[in-house]
C-alpha cells in the first residue's frame, strides 16, 4: 500500500514503520503514506525518534486540531505546552503511591479511549517514551476492530445500533471515589456516542468503548455494567493486545476510535514520564456520524 518498510506488531492489527525519522515527514512528504498505515492498521510504532516538543506539536497537527483541554484555564498569553505523562514533580522528585496524581495516574490503567468524556473526543494519542523506569509501565493497546470481526452473533447483536453514555468522573471513581469528585472530572457533561463506528475511508466497524463509559441504551444500571465488561474483556482477550515495553525515543500513534489501551504499574518511588498529545475527532474522520444527541 505504501513504499514505507513495516512490519507487524500482531496478528491482527498494527505495524512498526522501519528507517523513519518522524521529524522530516511533512503534509506532502509521506504524511498521506502515514495516514494510510494509521486507518488501514490503526496502531503505528517508530522507534529511535528524535523529537523535541515543538516537532511533536507539528506532527500532531498534520493528524487534525490539537486536544487542549485546559484551555478554559491557562491565561490568553500563555500558549499550550505538551502534556505528560509522569509522576516526576517540578522539583525531580516522584508523587507518592496514594498521591492523587498517582491515583490519576492509575485510572490510566483501566482499558479506555481517551476524551470520550468530551464534546470532541481524541482521535489519535501521538506518545513519546521520555523516561522509562527499569520494569514495568508498558502501555497495552487492543484492537476493537479485529474483536468486533470475530465477536460470536449473539453478542453483537446486544450492542449493534445502540448509544453508549460517558463521563471522565466514572473511571476516576473506579479508583477512588475522592478523585472522582475532583471538579477536572466534572467539566464536561455526559457525552453519547454510537457504540459501533464506520470507518469513513475503509467502512471496516470497530467498538467504541472506555472505562468512561457507564450506561449503554436500552438496559438498566446493573445490565449496562455488566454488557460493557463483557465487551471489553472479549476485546482485551490476548489476539487482540500488543504491550509495548517502552524505550526513550520510541512513538506510538493509535487511531482511538478503533483501539483501546491503558498503562501498566511499575515501581512508583521510579520517575516514569511520556509525552502525550491527542489530536481531535474531525467531520473528515466520522465526529458527526458518531454523536447521538439525545437528552439523558
Amino acid at each position: 500500500m505504501t513504499g514505507l518498510k513495516t512490519s507487524p506488531l500482531t496478528q491482527t492489527f498494527g505495524v512498526e514503520v522501519h528507517d523513519l525519522q518522524l521529524a522530516n515527514i511533512s503534509q506532502d512528504h509521506l504524511f498521506p503514506e502515514l495516514r494510510s498505515l494509521f486507518e488501514e492498521h490503526s496502531a503505528l510504532l517508530f522507534r529511535n525518534q528524535q523529537i523535541d516538543d515543538a516537532r511533536h506539536m507539528a506532527i500532531a497537527q498534520l493528524f487534525g486540531a490539537i486536544e487542549d483541554r485546559n484551555a478554559d484555564e491557562r491565561p490568553a498569553d500563555e500558549p499550550f505546552s505538551v502534556p505528560e505523562v509522569s509522576n516526576i514533580r517540578q522539583d525531580g522528585s516522584v508523587t507518592d503511591q496514594m498521591d492523587q496524581h498517582t491515583l490519576h495516574l492509575k485510572s490510566n490503567m483501566l482499558w479506555h479511549s481517551d476524551s470520550t468524556f468530551m464534546p470532541v473526543p481524541a482521535l489519535t494519542n501521538i506518545l513519546i517514551g521520555r523516561v522509562i523506569p527499569s520494569t514495568g509501565g508498558a502501555t497495552q493497546l487492543a484492537s476493537t476492530r479485529a474483536a468486533w470481526a470475530d465477536m460470536p452473533e449473539m453478542l453483537k447483536a446486544k450492542i449493534r445500533d445502540r448509544g453508549i453514555w460517558h463521563h471522565y468522573a466514572v473511571s476516576r471513581a473506579k479508583i477512588s471515589e475522592t478523585l472522582a469528585k475532583l471538579p477536572m472530572f466534572h467539566k464536561w457533561p455526559a457525552q453519547h456516542w454510537r457504540a459501533v463506528l464506520r470507518n469513513p475511508i475503509n467502512k471496516k466497524e470497530s467498538l467504541y468503548l472506555a472505562s468512561h463509559a457507564y450506561a449503554v441504551d436500552g438496559y438498566n444500571e446493573l445490565e449496562s455494567e455488566k454488557l460493557l465488561e463483557e465487551l471489553i474483556g472479549f476485546c482485551t482477550q490476548k489476539d487482540y493486545v500488543y504491550s509495548h515495553d517502552w524505550q526513550a525515543g520510541d512513538v506510538l500513534i493509535w487511531d482511538q476510535r478503533a483501539v483501546l489501551h491503558r498503562g501498566t504499574p511499575w515501581p512508583y518511588d521510579e520517575p516514569r514520564k511520556l509525552s502525550s498529545i491527542c489530536v481531535s475527532i474531525g467531520p473528515e474522520d466520522g465526529l458527526h456520524e458518531m454523536r447521538l444527541v439525545e437528552d439523558h
